[in-house]
């Protein structure tokens, strides 16, 4: 059941719900209010697009009341505003040894679960080490054992670079890897979605934005990525991943012990106009 149900009272008869169905299943028949068919509930996307677009605050659906939900109008950040923020983000290497609050966090993971997936399925797993200590200890399980790897000759010709990285461990016990960063955020999906890997790196990308707008500092975390999901398939299982799950990515956040002052510049970019 999708519980759909339109106000009467509030309802001008205006027709945007039915214009902007996905699915095309809410009909407006003789004046009546919108309506879905029960047979055609099962086809719906569970997109709330109804809801949204609805100028009168009339209809609701899954349970949600349009009462519950923020207005757009005035509450949109200034086109320069996003801007500047989508321009001076910065890949953060630099943590302060503190954690995030729980309700930050369950904060930041509820925003980055309005991006959108592949079919609005959205099925999207996020793995959170919430506390530094937590991810200290993780963190020392996957270096130690590439540490292992590398001196087994396991790892190969193409990943020399990652390596260095490695040897740095080992020989200081310097984290060029992790960070010191005090959370790890992994987002997973299911194999069987038309887009999971898509949806977990969409996931991420919003993630990313709201926690910089935030004051929290982020990395996109190519090696931990790399080996988690390809060399070191049991910490998967030590992170309780699911097996039938496709790793999307890993990613440092907390608050940055660096604070950058200014965007960068870059050459115009590549664009080609199809004719």
């Amino acid at each position: 059941m999708i519980d759909f149900n339109v106000d009467s009272a509030r309802c001008t008869r205006c027709g945007q719900c039915v214009a902007d169905c996905p699915s095309r299943i809410i009909v407006m028949r003789d004046h009546a209010v919108p309506s879905i068919a029960p047979e055609k509930e099962r086809a719906c996307l569970r997109c709330e697009h109804c809801l949204a677009v609805c100028p009168e605050a009339a209809l609701s659906i899954l349970g949600f009341s349009p009462d519950v939900s923020t207005l757009l109008k005035g509450h949109l950040p200034e086109p320069d505003q996003l801007e500047t923020l989508i321009a001076g983000r910065r890949s953060v290497r630099r943590y302060r040894s503190e954690n995030l609050s729980p309700e930050l966090i369950d904060r930041l993971i509820a925003v980055a679960f309005f991006a959108p997936t592949g079919v609005n399925t959205r099925k999207i797993r996020f793995t959170v080490l919430d506390d530094r200590e937590k991810t200290a200890r993780f963190r020392d399980e996957v270096m130690n054992r590439l540490v292992r790897l590398l001196e087994e000759g396991a790892f190969p010709e193409s990943k020399t670079y990652y390596a260095r990285f490695v040897k740095v461990w080992e020989k200081h016990k310097i984290d060029l890897v992790f960070r010191d960063a005090p959370h790890l955020l992994v987002v997973t999906a299911p194999k069987s979605l038309s887009t999971p890997r898509e949806d977990c790196v969409i996931a991420l990308t919003t993630f990313e934005l709201y926690a910089q707008a935030c004051g929290i500092g982020t990395l996109w975390n190519g090696i931990a990525t790399w080996a988690i999901e390809q060399m070191l398939p049991e910490m998967r299982q030590r992170l309780g991943i699911p097996d039938d799950h496709a790793f999307g990515y890993a990613m440092l956040f907390g608050k940055p012990a660096v604070h950058y002052a200014r965007t960068v510049q870059h050459h115009p970019p590549e664009i080609y106009r199809v004719p």
